[in-house]
């Protein structure tokens, strides 16, 4: 019997695993790169099944679909509010240690009829393989 989890999906034994996959890296991946991992584990998994999952898991904010900029979408297993720094050369994405900024959030509300409910902040640079 398949799981629930608390935002009401269905847990499946794929879909589990390739969660499982995208948290334990820390490297954004692409969907094409998490399917080779995943294949490691689930060698009869399809591309289409993890770009189906990844979605289902972006769009119920499980995980994050990073496609601000860059030319592949990547994803990320921490769903909380962080910033990135992305090469602008290779592509490389990373997870940036500085606390996010909920000003921005009343600042855009104040000045826009829309409602805010969250906001990305994405860096962009040289990665240190990159500058060599």
């Amino acid at each position: 019997m398949e799981q629930l989890d608390q935002h009401n999906l269905r847990i499946t034994k794929q879909r589990q695993l390739i969660l499982d996959e995208l948290c334990s890296v820390t490297s954004h991946p692409t969907a094409d790169e998490l399917y080779q991992m995943v294949r490691k584990r689930l060698p009869k998994i399809s591309l289409g099944t993890v770009y189906r999952n990844l979605e289902i898991l972006s769009d119920c904010g499980i995980i994050q679909k990073l496609d601000i900029g860059g030319t592949q979408k990547r994803f990320d297993g921490n769903a909380s509010t962080h910033y990135h720094v992305r090469c602008s050369r290779c592509g490389r994405v990373d997870d940036l240690s500085i606390p996010p900024d909920f000003n921005v959030e009343k600042t855009a509300s104040r000045l826009t009829r829309f409602k805010i409910l969250r906001h990305r902040l994405e860096f962009t640079g040289l990665c240190p393989d990159c500058q060599s």
